[in-house]
């Protein structure tokens, strides 16, 4: 199976004043999100990892770097599948005074049918379709037994979470993703499983590689069964 680590990149000056920053240049860590991107990284330090894709946006890219330090050989790949959604119009704005705006009440409730104005606008359901088509396309250029990072932005990382969880995009709003958080995803050949969302601490001890490997046939197909009752935990 393949292990995708979601990072939410760390605190901008945007987040702290309540600005929609988008896809805005020039946005970066502010002092408490370089915080908390050095300590995720010292966090994830004992995880080996194959890759870490990056939205383009500097504020994922030094999150990543955060993470990267002190990996030898290692380097960051961009995708801008994995970038901000495109919120058109409303980029630069004020969160309080978007939420005058009647589309808002749409992007809370019924986010498939939000599509942001203006020429640079894009779709929810397109943010979520090219987020979750990038994942993809690394877990299978990365193989099954890798562990990779991928540094984005909170309403991606919700889309890409409520598709491994079944979830309709109009329920993505219920997922949490705080600055720097973890979420982590497994993905089986039969379904992908959520073990952790909106992880701000905590050990890491169960995401290390199994030291055997489990053979081909039912241990294989194993993996992707769900525990019933919920299992042990790692």
């Amino acid at each position: 199976m393949t292990t995708v680590l979601l990072i939410r990149h760390g605190r901008t000056a945007a987040n702290a004043s309540g600005v929609l920053a988008g896809w805005t240049p020039g946005v970066h860590l502010d002092e408490t999100g370089a915080a908390q991107a050095a300590a995720l990284g010292a966090r994830l330090a004992p995880v080996p990892v194959s890759a870490v894709v990056t939205s383009p946006l500097e504020r994922c890219r030094e999150t990543a770097a955060a993470v990267l330090a002190g990996r030898d050989g290692a380097a960051e790949q961009v995708d801008d599948r994995l970038g901000e959604c495109r919120y058109g119009d409303w980029t630069g704005r004020a969160l309080k005074d978007l939420a005058k705006d009647p589309l808002w009440k749409v992007v809370q409730a019924h986010p498939s049918a939000a599509t942001f104005p203006g020429p640079d606008g894009e779709s929810m359901r397109a943010m979520q379709a090219r987020a979750v088509e990038s994942v993809r396309a690394w877990n299978a250029r990365l193989g099954a037994d890798a562990t990779w990072a991928a540094v984005s932005h909170g309403d991606v990382i919700k889309a890409i979470l409520a598709d491994a969880l079944g979830m309709h995009l109009d329920q993505f709003q219920r997922i949490q993703a705080d600055p720097c958080s973890l979420a982590v995803i497994r993905y089986t050949e039969l379904r992908p499983f959520v073990v952790r969302l909106n992880d701000t601490g905590g050990g890491v001890d169960g995401l290390l590689p199994p030291t055997r490997k489990p053979r081909r046939g039912r241990k294989a197909a194993a993996s992707s069964d769900a525990p019933v009752g919920g299992g042990a935990g790692s």
